[in-house]
């Protein structure tokens, strides 16, 4: 007798179950075998008794679906919309697709003797720091020298646009959560959903969208997974924002307009920097992962050396995604320092 029959039996749907799953022609467990066998029952004690999951309550009931018909369910309802959404969503994105192949062809086109002072002048231009524009010239010089350039320059440039488009996004939406309690509450589960979901997780639906080709498929990975931070701490920046100030911009007669515009957004600066900061450090995580779906740059040599067992091109990678980091983060953070002291004066 299966654990839940009693269930079925008292609601009066036997004759809808039909026999009990132990009857019912599945596959036979070893303990039901060796019972079998020597002629015992199987007896269940109420310290074993199974959680009523879907599986349990299909053993008491053959007509009660499995936990495998709820995930070949789910698989074919996506696929039966793959086509329908792929229309809408395929131009939407497509613009992302052009983005990145432009940008993975500019950072390699152009050589090194003119990328690496261009990349020196903006860190001098962000920070005004000769350190941090010594420490630029130190990790590019460093990878090209262990002939890793070209991967760190497609890294660089997937950075670049799939972090700029999540600020592009991201303020916005920021902005629309500060200023709507509604949009803020529909806003956060979805954030939510978005920070806890794991990385791998993201490319298993975008895999049927598009082909592992265009680099839209990387691209929006990377986009979903790191717009978060910049979107929360532009909502919480300009929460942030000292009531009193917005009042005397209300009393000089501003404009909702000119009050985000002047007042809110400047004093919010410092809290959308570092969300910026963290935005670009999330899309240099994701990369690296996307490297599975045909992601260029550093990812591709660090998933090498995990597939061909190579540790000194996985580890010399990675040297080089942590160089890269560190560059990314003290430029940001010596551009949030500089915006701090600027409203302290």
């Amino acid at each position: 007798m299966a654990t839940y029959d009693f269930i079925f039996d008292g609601l009066g749907l036997r004759n809808w179950c039909g026999t009990s799953g132990e009857n019912s022609g599945d596959m036979t467990s070893m303990a039901q075998l060796l019972a079998e066998t020597s002629g015992d029952d199987i007896v269940v004690t109420s310290w074993e008794t199974p959680f009523p999951s879907m599986d349990a309550l299909h053993e008491a009931c053959p007509s009660f679906p499995q936990s495998r018909e709820l995930t070949s369910g789910l698989e074919e309802g996506f696929l039966a919309i793959k086509d329908g959404l792929k229309v809408v969503v395929d131009p939407l994105t497509q613009p992302l697709s052009w983005a990145l192949n432009e940008a993975l062809w500019v950072m390699q086109a152009v050589p090194w003797f003119i990328m690496i002072p261009l990349l020196m002048l903006v860190a001098w231009v962000v920070s005004r720091q000769l350190q941090l524009v010594a420490l630029v010239a130190v990790c590019f010089g460093f990878l090209g020298f262990v002939d890793y350039y070209s991967y760190t320059m497609q890294t660089l440039a997937i950075i670049f646009v799939c972090a700029l488009t999540c600020v592009v996004l991201g303020i916005p939406i920021g902005i629309a959560m500060a200023r709507s309690d509604r949009v803020q509450r529909i806003m956060i589960p979805i954030l939510d959903m978005l920070q806890t979901l794991p990385p791998f997780v993201y490319l298993i639906p975008l895999i049927f969208l598009f082909s592992v080709t265009e680099p839209k498929l990387y691209g929006i990975a990377i986009i979903l997974y790191a717009i978060v931070p910049v979107v929360r701490l532009t909502d919480l920046g300009i929460r942030l924002v000292d009531p009193d100030v917005t009042e005397a911009a209300d009393a000089f007669g501003m404009t909702k307009r000119q009050k985000l515009l002047n007042v809110q957004i400047p004093l919010a600066l410092p809290n959308i920097m570092a969300g910026v900061n963290q935005t670009i450090m999330m899309s240099l995580a994701m990369v690296v992962i996307a490297s599975l779906v045909s992601a260029p740059g550093l990812g591709v040599l660090v998933l090498r050396g995990i597939r061909s067992l190579e540790l000194g091109v996985g580890l010399l990678s990675g040297l080089g995604i942590v160089l890269l980091a560190v560059i990314l983060d003290r430029v940001t953070k010596a551009a949030l320092a500089r915006i701090n002291v600027s409203q302290s004066k």
